[in-house]
């Protein structure tokens, strides 16, 4: 059994030192529940909802060598733990929507959102690395952000990459995850992390319901629509690992690729 959990927090729009303090408080929280993975927002150190892509450029950090990544492991390290975190990454004249994931041993990687939604489009550029599975020791977590959940694609090929669990760093504004979130879950036998925020910015509502998914299709903790708070549960990686659902039928071998496109 592993403790995993979530960050639920309301960034504030373009200011960088105000989400550090915000985060790690949280993540504090988080640390003496026992968590030893937590997953941040989509973009909690800048927040979202950008009027242009100068406002992005401004506060948008390279990775791994910006401030951002850099707070991120002083936290890991000093903590004892491991984060994925959604952030804006500066790369040369390039912006991308990305997340970082750190232990306490230092940078592990980054994600860049391959599915972008909305006006995402006028500031960022699509992902360009792919899916990616981090090995953290104790175990394997993919990333996705956000719109990249309305892709069953996106979760299915982190878990046929060997994925336990599913960071989902997010900024909800449409009703639909958190009940599709369990099924993602459940169609790939992995844990998922959705870590939402809360809050208004420039009129845009985010809905919270931060949530951990089973494998089962279990929500094993769901946060409010409204508050900064943290969601910790223990997870049973064996569950994640076997693929199983009767002694006849493995989700995975019984897949059919070959009929699944025209």
């Amino acid at each position: 059994m592993v403790k995993v959990g979530f960050v639920q927090m309301n960034p504030e729009l373009l200011s960088l030192d105000k989400n550090y303090s915000k985060a790690e408080k949280l993540i504090k929280e988080a640390k003496k529940l026992g968590a030893r993975l937590v997953v941040l927002p989509e973009l909690f150190d800048t927040g979202y909802n950008f009027e242009t892509r100068e406002d992005v450029f401004e506060v948008a950090q390279p990775i791994p060598d910006g401030e951002t990544t850099s707070f991120l492991m002083d936290v890991a390290r000093n903590l004892e733990l491991y984060i994925v975190a959604g952030t804006a990454e500066k790369d040369g004249e390039n912006l991308y929507n990305s997340a970082v994931v750190v232990g306490p041993s230092g940078y592990l990687g980054k994600y860049r959102k391959i599915h972008l939604f909305y006006r995402e489009k006028y500031f960022f550029e699509p992902g360009d690395l792919g899916f990616k599975v981090f090995d953290l020791g104790f175990l394997r977590v993919g990333v996705m952000i956000c719109f990249d959940w309305f892709f069953p694609e996106s979760a299915r090929t982190l878990a046929l990459k060997g994925a336990d669990v599913i960071a989902h760093p997010a900024n909800l504004v449409m009703p639909y995850a958190p009940r599709a979130m369990p099924i993602r879950a459940l169609e790939n036998r992995v844990y998922t992390i959705t870590a939402d925020r809360v809050g208004e910015e420039r009129g845009l509502r985010f809905i919270g319901k931060s949530l951990i998914a089973s494998p089962r299709a279990e929500v094993l903790a769901m946060a409010s629509e409204t508050e900064e708070e943290v969601g910790v549960v223990d997870i049973d990686l064996s569950i994640a690992r076997n693929k199983r659902l009767n002694e006849l039928n493995d989700i995975f071998k019984d897949r059919r690729p070959d009929y699944y496109f025209t």
